[in-house]
């Protein structure tokens, strides 16, 4: 493998770790909008998580 393949790699590699990390940050920013959701919402008299999953599904 030349040097050019090998800078290649880790490149690669560098680069995946960092979109592999935006997906986790974004999943848990999604995790905790639909915990504070299903917390607040028999609170404020909006719809149930149930409702609004049922509605926006197939």
């Amino acid at each position: 493998m030349s040097w050019l393949g090998l800078v290649a790699v880790i490149i690669g590699l560098y680069l995946a770790f960092k979109v592999a990390g935006m997906v986790l940050k974004l999943a848990l920013w999604v995790l905790i909008v639909v915990a504070a959701y299903w917390w607040l919402a028999p609170l404020f008299g909006w719809p149930s998580l149930e409702e609004v999953v049922y509605v926006l599904g197939p």
